[in-house]
C-alpha cells in the first residue's frame, strides 16, 4: 500500500482525492494540504476517507510515512515543490505544466538525477480510452507510416480574463495538452512550430494579452505534419477529436457523448452533444493515470510520462508564443538554445 499526500484542494486536487479513494486500491491518502483549507473542505476530505488535512504543504513533505506526493497546487508552485519533494525522497506526481520557465524545469531534472524517485507529469488525455486506441493502432503499424496528425481541441466556454492573466497564455495552459497529444500520437518530438492566432471569442481575453482561437502546424522529427486547432468556445460542448492519416490508412476518434443514440425524423437527424467539459470527459483517464503512477512505484518501473515528457510540451508552447509574436515558423532548437 502506497501512502500519498496531496498538495492542493482545488478542482484538480479534489478529482485526484476522489479517484484514489474510490478507484485506486493500492494507495491511501494520509494528508491533504491547501493554504486556504477551511471547515467545509476538511469535512469533505474526512468524508472521502482522507486521514488528515493541513494548511502547510511542508507537513506532507516532512512526513516520513508518506511515500508519494501529488502536486495539484497553482502552476507557479509546481517546480519548487517538486524539487522539495524529490530531495525529501518522495515519489512525485505533478500536474502539468511543471513550470513555464525551462530553467526551473531543469532544476527538477537535476534533482531527479541525484535522487532515485519516480516522477510523473499529469497529461491525463493520454489515458483516455479513445486516444489510447488511436495510439495503439498507430504503434501497431495499422495505418503504415504517419503522414498527417490532426488534433481538434475546443472548450465549451472561455475562462475569465482574470484567469487568463495568470495562466501563462493559451499555448502553455490549454494547447499544452494538445502538444503532448501530438507527441503521443506521432511517437516523437516536434522540430518546428508555426501559429496563426486571433481573438474571436472574447475581447477581454485579448485585453489580458492572450488569444482564444488558433491553428498550429508542426513539423515532427519523423517527417509527419501535425495540425492543432483550438477555440476557447464551442457552443455545442467540449470538442476533443483526433485523426492520424498514414501510408496504409487512417485512424480517428470522435467525441464522447452521453449516448450514441441518433434520432431521425421529419425534423432532421439529431444526436447527443459532446460531454460538457474535461471532468465529464476524462474522469476515467484521471483515475487511470494515478493507477499507472502507483504501479510504477510498486513495481519499481518507469512512469509512463517522465520529466522530459513535461519539458517538451513547454518547449513547444514557448515556440508557439514566439511564432505568434514574430509571425514566422520557429524551430524548437531556438528555444533550447
Amino acid at each position: 500500500m502506497i501512502t500519498v499526500g496531496i498538495i492542493g484542494a482545488g478542482r484538480i486536487g479534489r478529482v485526484h482525492v476522489e479517484s484514489i479513494c474510490t478507484q485506486v486500491p493500492d494507495a491511501k491518502i494520509k494528508m491533504l494540504a491547501d493554504p486556504f483549507m477551511n471547515a467545509d473542505t476538511e469535512k469533505w476530505a474526512k468524508d472521502m476517507g482522507v486521514a488528515a488535512t493541513t494548511k502547510d504543504y511542508k507537513d506532507i513533505i516532512n512526513d516520513p510515512e508518506i511515500d508519494a506526493v501529488l502536486i495539484c497546487s497553482s502552476t507557479d508552485t509546481h517546480s519548487p515543490i517538486s524539487v522539495e519533494a524529490i530531495k525529501a525522497g518522495k515519489h512525485v506526481f505533478c500536474e502539468k505544466p511543471i513550470d513555464h520557465d525551462v530553467a526551473k524545469i531543469q532544476e527538477v531534472i537535476d534533482a531527479l538525477k541525484e535522487n532515485k524517485v519516480k516522477y510523473q507529469v499529469g497529461f491525463n488525455r493520454r489515458f483516455d480510452h479513445n486516444f489510447e486506441a488511436v495510439r495503439d493502432a498507430v504503434a501497431a503499424g495499422k495505418i503504415g507510416d504517419t503522414h498527417i496528425i490532426k488534433v481538434t481541441s475546443r472548450d465549451p466556454e472561455p475562462p475569465s480574463a482574470e484567469y487568463v492573466k495568470v495562466s501563462g497564455g493559451m499555448f502553455l495552459d490549454m494547447t499544452i495538452h494538445d502538444f503532448d497529444m501530438v507527441r503521443f500520437l506521432a511517437g516523437c518530438d516536434a522540430e518546428e512550430v508555426y501559429v496563426q492566432a486571433a481573438v474571436l471569442v472574447d475581447p477581454a481575453i485579448g485585453e489580458a494579452g492572450d488569444v482564444d482561437t488558433a491553428v498550429i502546424t508542426l513539423k515532427m522529427k519523423n517527417g509527419s505534419i501535425a495540425v492543432i486547432d483550438n477555440s476557447r468556445k464551442a457552443v455545442y460542448g467540449y470538442d476533443q477529436r483526433v485523426e492520424v492519416f498514414g501510408s496504409k490508412g487512417m485512424v480517428a476518434a470522435e467525441n464522447d457523448s452521453a449516448s450514441t443514440a441518433v434520432i431521425s425524423n421529419a425534423d432532421g437527424v439529431t444526436g447527443e452533444k459532446p460531454l460538457h467539459f474535461f471532468l465529464e470527459r476524462y474522469m476515467a483517464a484521471y483515475a487511470k493515470e494515478i493507477k499507472c503512477f502507483i504501479k510504477a512505484i510498486v513495481e519499481d518501473a518507469d512512469t509512463p510520462l517522465g520529466v522530459m515528457d513535461g519539458l517538451e510540451p513547454v518547449l513547444m508552447g514557448l515556440a508557439a508564443k514566439k511564432s505568434m509574436e514574430e509571425h514566422r515558423p520557429v524551430k524548437i532548437s531556438e528555444i533550447t538554445a
